[in-house]
């Protein structure tokens, strides 16, 4: 496994592109830091974003898994690349030639994921650390290490979402049309989304949950519901819905194992899916 990575992270890093989108994406996942500086006011309050909670353990782990998640695209870019270079330059057919075995060549493509996944995983643990204990009013180890189970599903949703990418990029072999492939699988499942509920339901209220319970099978969306938005869970928020007479809806911002389940699914296709068209297809 060491000589698979060796290799991968060689081709990375002589790769001038993909080694900018690498240090720019641990770059921006630091910028999160600078949120606790950003101030603004209200008629003659002036509120630091810092001291509104944002940085307090427990809800420091909610708060950083969601906002790093954000830039995985920038992650997504160079895996697709990655794949894409090998058919460009030939170096795919070259490592077979090699003796590099398929199976070996596939490992190798998803031990770089897993690599990404866990220096992005540990990155967020570390910054979570220094910022919580810097800003959290909660400093007892028993507050500090709850909610860890947010990382867990940060793990996983990179680790999926790389997984798929990956499939696209074995699947569409240049990474522009891989890119333009994500994106319209997005779009398609939202519009697929809108057309159960409101087409073949009509909106009905008896079967308004039939929809959201339908497209939480579904790869993106799975994903995106691993790590739910934490804003409306601020003590702020609630005081604004409160103030302006705001509808109070329970919202369920847990890590449900079904919700893993259903992303590791679709990680154990994207996987095997992309060694089965690797195996088959001619080179």
């Amino acid at each position: 496994m060491k000589r698979l990575l060796s290799i991968e992270f060689q081709k990375i890093w002589k790769n001038k592109a993909s080694r900018v989108l690498l240090l720019t994406y641990f770059v921006l996942l630091s910028f999160i830091a600078l949120i606790a500086s950003i101030k603004f006011s209200i008629g003659t309050f002036e509120i630091r974003i810092a001291d509104q909670g944002i940085f307090n353990f427990p809800y420091i782990w909610h708060f950083n898994t969601y906002v790093a998640a954000f830039f995985k695209i920038f992650l997504a870019i160079v895996i697709v690349s990655m794949m894409a270079n090998e058919y460009t330059y030939g170096t795919l057919k070259q490592n077979l030639i090699d003796g590099l075995s398929k199976k070996e060549f596939i490992l190798s493509k998803f031990l770089v994921v897993a690599s990404f996944t866990v220096a992005s995983t540990v990155f967020v643990f570390i910054m979570s650390l220094i910022l919580g204990f810097s800003f959290s009013s909660y400093n007892e180890l028993s507050i500090v290490f709850t909610d860890l189970e947010y990382l867990l599903a940060f793990f996983i949703k990179l680790f999926a979402f790389f997984s798929f990418c990956l499939f696209l990029g074995i699947l569409v072999k240049r990474s522009a049309f891989a890119l333009g492939f994500l994106f319209v699988w997005f779009v398609a499942e939202n519009i697929f989304y809108w057309i159960i509920k409101f087409v073949i339901l009509g909106g009905d209220d008896k079967h308004k949950n039939f929809g959201d319970t339908i497209i939480q099978y579904f790869p993106i969306e799975a994903m995106s519901n691993l790590v739910k938005e934490p804003i409306t869970r601020l003590s702020a928020i609630k005081t604004i819905e409160n103030a302006v007479g705001g509808a109070q809806t329970a919202k369920d911002y847990s890590i449900h194992f079904s919700q893993i389940s259903i992303v590791l699914v679709w990680t154990f296709i994207f996987i095997l899916t992309s060694y089965y068209i690797l195996k088959k297809r001619d080179l």
